[in-house]
């Protein structure tokens, strides 16, 4: 696993700077079990998933956000920004490690 954080800003309801790093990975241990399975469930491609995975990643921010409004945020949201966001997710899955 690389120690590298990527931290990238997406425009969202508002700027959200993404993060996935040890927290989020705890975050994903606490809804799926561990972090194997998260990984797993993340290459089913299912759209529940990849909000879970996308609110892991920005909830260091918000402390209260829930993976429901994550949904909602993204529903807001531009297609092209949620499908950039949704690829990210992706590759991280298929190399089983941090962005």
């Amino acid at each position: 696993m690389s120690n590298q954080v990527t931290s990238v800003t997406y425009t969202l309801d508002r700027p959200r700077n993404f993060i996935f790093d040890l927290n989020a990975m705890v975050e994903l241990e606490g809804v799926y079990g561990s972090y194997q399975e998260a990984l797993d469930v993340l290459k089913g491609g299912k759209i529940k998933d990849v909000i879970t995975w996308l609110w892991a990643g920005f909830v260091h921010e918000e402390q209260t956000l829930t993976i429901q409004e994550m949904g909602r945020i993204l529903s807001a949201t531009d297609p092209d920004i949620v499908a950039k966001l949704g690829d990210e997710l992706l590759n991280v899955a298929s190399r089983g490690r941090l962005l």
